[in-house]
């Protein structure tokens, strides 16, 4: 192991310590990681439910949003195509569609880059995208004015805790005006802390098939 210059000489360089532009602790990171992966297969397990069980969870959810968001001719809003058993509202996709609102689908363009969000239309051609997940097949993409986004865990600050590539975080952060965020999950998603590190965005509001709703303050 080579011996630290006498004298102390310059400050070493920290590019290689930057995560989208962040300064960061590697240490911290692979802690906060680690107990991320841990808390992500814990509540994926717990989500796992019966059909008819998780159908009612949507329906509590739908019914939330209905009292949040007034789809309307010209409104944007962006949904989530369900995958590993998130909370499934393909209707209230449709009811939002037949309101006038543009339905917008997140699309992974290619990895560790921000989505892109193409509209959706009932019966519009669909193709399987990164990870198999059905997209629009064809589009220009959109700024949503709404991102209505799943959740696998939310903190009391809510930060959310996703499937792990990140790109809810690199994708809101980067939007200009910022749109409004809507975190949508099930009832044992809470945690105490995501632990967020600098480039984490929090929910603007979370509604949970409880019928829990909560904002910075708390519960309401």
């Amino acid at each position: 192991m080579e011996e630290e210059p006498a004298g102390g000489g310059s400050e070493p360089c920290l590019g290689h310590l930057l995560v989208d532009g962040h300064p960061v602790d590697p240490q911290t990171v692979r802690d906060v990681a680690r107990f991320r992966r841990a808390e992500r297969a814990r509540l994926l397990q717990a989500r796992t439910r019966p059909v008819a069980e998780a159908r009612k969870a949507a329906d509590v959810l739908e019914d939330a949003l209905a009292g949040l968001v007034a789809p309307a001719p010209g409104q944007r809003i962006a949904v989530y195509w369900p995958i590993r058993g998130e909370p499934d509202l393909r209707g209230w996709m449709r009811e939002a569609h037949e309101a006038g609102a543009r339905v917008l689908l997140p699309v992974v363009v290619r990895k560790d880059a921000p989505l892109a969000f193409r509209r959706w239309t009932p019966g519009c051609r669909m193709e399987r995208g990164l990870w198999n997940i059905p997209v629009p097949a064809e589009g220009e993409s959109e700024h949503p004015d709404t991102v209505i986004a799943p959740l696998v865990g939310v903190d009391e600050a809510l930060f959310r805790l996703g499937n792990g590539g990140g790109y809810y975080d690199r994708t809101l952060v980067r939007l200009e005006p910022r749109p409004h965020v809507i975190g949508v999950g099930f009832a044992e998603c809470r945690l105490r802390t995501i632990f967020p590190m600098p480039w984490d965005v929090p929910m603007n509001v979370v509604i949970l098939s409880d019928g829990t709703r909560l904002q910075a303050r708390g519960p309401v």
